[in-house]
């Protein structure tokens, strides 16, 4: 068989392809492991400056600003680039709607004391964090809140913690808003080349990210702590609730039902933005300025406030297509697929699960735990290797979405949620004098759903319950396919 040509050559050998991510990896080690800049926008500088240095290496620089141009050209990086822009306008469109001061209000009516403070502290920013769409959003703005409380109570300060960013992982890992989701499942392709339906994602993906919540509540409750509301942390829980909020959830509700009947993310995130916008003016909840509002040259509302929260994941979704571009127009990207797939665990479908696993795990931990642009990075991989043991597309999205936000999110050294919250963390701790500091190296131990999220993924791996494989017309099947054996 007469060997592939490529139209992109490097110097040495192509291998010098990886250059580029090389140092966009390294770039993102300083930034947010040393430089203390927790922003994509850092990692989109990155990866362009990582472009330009790669460019050199290569024999033509033209046909390298060309590979990285028809990789950012690709329907990949154009899809998720308008479905973020999308999601991040409904996602502060919630925030405007003061959906966390709603589930504080929940809390303050239940009388929440004791441990249950750290089984509502994960519920709650779970729902919040499915809704917006984004997780350390949603714990830098309920840290504040449920510390002081927690702490007054007699809460363990490192299961609550974990708690918090337990919830918002979750919701991050199945929110249909979120960059995860939308990473991990824009990556993948049907056998006819479709991509699959965030709804069908999401869907497929629930029920084992339930069965881990139910697990980390119950470990919450047990190592949660004990104690009794006083009067200190009542008067905090009354001064950031708002029943209102609760109102907000209606435009939730509507788009996850839009999105699982019509399979459209964009008509989903169109009619809850007007859904949400309309609840919001009626009930009083937002103003017009809200939404737009030009003062003195400068705009704000939730609409400029959700496409500039964006526009550096954005930027960096675009610089890793490019990067990706460059790789398959050199044919290292071939290269690592064939090994994969051609080695004895890539042809089973335990060894193509682990694969995805342990490959999403690692890009994961080399770009600080970011976990959507790790899913973005790694799911062009994760799709062929996937595809060659026959798993359906759902399948491996959701082994994306759970090893990049998980286990690599624990880690205490470089991990973007672990070094955020604990900046959070720090704020409250000089605010409150009752409070005592917490280690980054304890914090870890109360993360328990990224625990029992992986756990339960490990079990259908070597049990085989709940593994779909991809049917002759892209249905789910439970017994391989004969065209992928």
């Amino acid at each position: 068989m007469e060997e592939k040509k490529y139209p992109l050559v490097f110097r040495g050998s192509k291998g010098m392809s990886l250059i580029p991510l090389v140092v966009m990896i390294a770039f993102a080690v300083y930034f947010f492991g040393f430089a203390g800049v927790y922003d994509t926008l850092a990692l989109a500088l990155g990866g362009l400056v990582a472009l330009i240095i790669g460019s050199f290496f290569a024999k033509n620089i033209i046909s390298f600003w060309d590979a990285a141009i028809g990789g950012m050209a690709d329907e990949l990086g154009n899809v998720l680039a308008l479905i973020l822009l999308v999601v991040g306008i409904f996602g502060k469109m919630m925030t405007r709607g003061h959906i966390a001061e709603g589930f504080v209000w929940i809390g303050d009516s239940l009388n929440v004391s004791g441990s249950t403070i750290c089984v509502f502290a994960f519920i709650v920013t779970a729902i919040i964090a499915t809704s917006t769409g984004t997780s350390i959003g949603t714990i830098l703005t309920m840290v504040p809140i449920l510390m002081p409380v927690a702490a007054i109570m007699g809460a363990n300060m490192n299961v609550l913690i974990g708690a918090i960013m337990s919830g918002a992982l979750f919701g991050d890992s199945i929110g249909p808003v979120s960059d995860v989701t939308i990473a991990s499942s824009q990556t993948q392709e049907f056998r006819g080349g479709s991509r699959p339906d965030i709804g069908g994602v999401v869907k497929a993906r629930i029920k084992y990210s339930l069965i881990a919540a139910a697990l980390s509540i119950v470990l919450f409750f047990v190592f949660g702590g004990g104690g009794e509301m006083t009067a200190e942390s009542k008067a905090l829980l009354t001064q950031y609730s708002d029943p209102k909020g609760l109102l907000m959830l209606i435009p939730m509700i509507v788009l996850l039902l839009v999105a699982f009947k019509t399979k459209s993310i964009f008509l989903a995130a169109t009619i809850g933005i007007v859904t949400g916008t309309i609840v919001g003016l009626v009930s009083g909840i937002m103003h017009p300025s809200d939404i737009l509002m030009v003062e003195d040259g400068a705009m704000s509302g939730f609409i400029i406030d959700g496409i500039n929260n964006m526009i550096g994941t954005v930027l960096a979704v675009y610089m890793i297509v490019a990067m990706i571009g460059i790789l398959k127009s050199c044919g290292m990207m071939d290269s690592i697929v064939t090994k994969l797939t051609n080695s004895k665990a890539g042809k089973s479908p335990l060894g193509a699960d682990l694969m995805i696993a342990l490959g999403t795990a690692l890009t994961s931990l080399m770009l600080g735990s970011m976990n959507g642009p790790s899913c973005l990075m790694y799911g062009p991989i994760a799709n062929e290797v996937g595809k060659g043991a026959g798993l359906h597309p759902y399948r491996r999205a959701n082994l994306l979405a759970c090893f990049s936000s998980t286990l690599p999110t624990m880690n205490p050294f470089s991990s973007v949620f672990v070094i955020l919250t604990l900046g959070g963390v720090s704020g409250v701790v000089e605010q409150y004098s009752f409070i005592d500091p917490v280690s980054p190296m304890s914090l870890p131990g109360g993360m328990f759903y990224c625990m029992m999220f992986p756990l339960v993924f490990f079990v259908t791996m070597f049990t085989g319950w709940g593994r779909e494989f991809e049917g002759e017309n892209g249905e789910i099947v439970k017994r391989r396919s004969k065209k992928a054996a």
